[in-house]
């Protein structure tokens, strides 16, 4: 069990509130899961026992307020819907003692505004995981305007102790970082595949089996900087920027149009062939012995090796 996080509290039951629970549990803390769905507790049930043969099924209850009474720390993984999020964390913020930390899971909405009706906003803050948060180390780390230093060294400690590799945002951004950097990636292949460049299938298996292997042992930037060899990155880019500033200029913008849509959703449904469960299951498999590798050869950053957010100089909130 984490000192001082005995009891969390887990909003909403879909599938990144029910991955949170998986990991929370799976490290001895008491979970008080809310959500109204008359079927919430079977859902949440059932999503338990695919990462887990014996798992512990937290109690579920309506309102936030109730599962939040009490709580060390609260986790919101609710609609993404700023309306939605305020109200919430409003309830949340009357029914928590003023030094519990409130935690949204958004992927992309921005603290400073979660906050907005709260009496007290210095402990919200954005800790947005990876699906699924309970494989994915990564969680990005995002105070708002209000956020107090305190509340985002608690936020890292409390994610390290979980396991997670916690990264600290200094800026509050739409989308944060790595969804703004998967959505870099994702407009360009749509345009391909708009394009007749490529198949939505032979994409997916140009990262797969390229750049993407190498993405997840070591990122992108290190990734090129020891392409460059001896010279590292600043050869690279001695020689190979201006074309790279050339490929940028030709980069497309796609529109989402219903035609570009169905021809994505059926390349990779036939792609898939149906199997999406078995491959999800497979990748799942998958994704926990890729960190064990990354562990053995040390490749991973671990949660110990990430500074912690007095080591920085910036402050808590930094305007958008």
């Amino acid at each position: 069990m984490i000192p001082d996080i005995r009891h969390a509290a887990v909003i909403g039951a879909g599938a990144i509130g029910a991955s949170w629970c998986a990991l929370l549990t799976s490290h001895g803390i008491d979970v008080v899961v809310a959500d109204p769905a008359p079927d919430a507790t079977e859902r949440l049930a059932a999503a338990l026992h695919e990462v887990s043969d014996d798992p512990v099924i937290p109690t579920v209850v309506a309102s936030a307020s109730e599962a939040a009474r009490g709580a060390d720390i609260v986790f919101e993984a609710g609609p993404e819907r700023l309306d939605v999020k305020q109200a919430l964390f409003a309830e949340l913020d009357a029914a928590t003692a003023p030094e519990v930390v409130l935690a949204s899971s958004s992927s992309g909405l921005r603290p400073s505004e979660i906050q907005l009706d709260c009496v007290h906003p210095e402990r919200v803050l954005v800790a947005h995981p990876f699906n699924p948060p309970h494989l994915m180390p990564l969680v990005e780390v995002v105070g708002g305007r209000l956020t107090s230093e305190s509340a985002i060294d608690t936020t890292m400690s409390v994610l390290r102790e979980l396991g997670k590799t916690p990264v600290r945002l200094r800026r509050e951004l739409p989308g944060h970082v790595a969804n703004r950097l998967q959505a870099a990636l994702w407009r360009e292949a749509y345009h391909l595949v708009a394009q007749g460049a490529i198949s939505a299938s032979d994409l997916d298996l140009a990262i797969s089996s390229g750049p993407g292997l190498r993405w997840a042992l070591l990122g992108p930037l290190a990734t090129q900087h020891l392409s460059g060899g001896p010279g590292g990155m600043a050869h690279v880019l001695d020689h190979l920027g201006p074309p790279m500033v050339d490929w940028w200029d030709d980069l497309g913008t796609p529109e989402l149009t219903p035609q570009l849509i169905d021809t994505v959703v059926t390349g990779v449904t036939e792609e898939l062939g149906g199997r999406e469960s078995e491959v999800a299951r497979a990748r799942n498999e998958a994704l926990a012995q890729l960190l064990e590798l990354k562990i053995r050869y040390g490749l991973d950053r671990s949660p110990s090796d990430q500074p912690s957010a007095s080591d920085h100089s910036a402050p808590a909130g930094i305007p958008s």
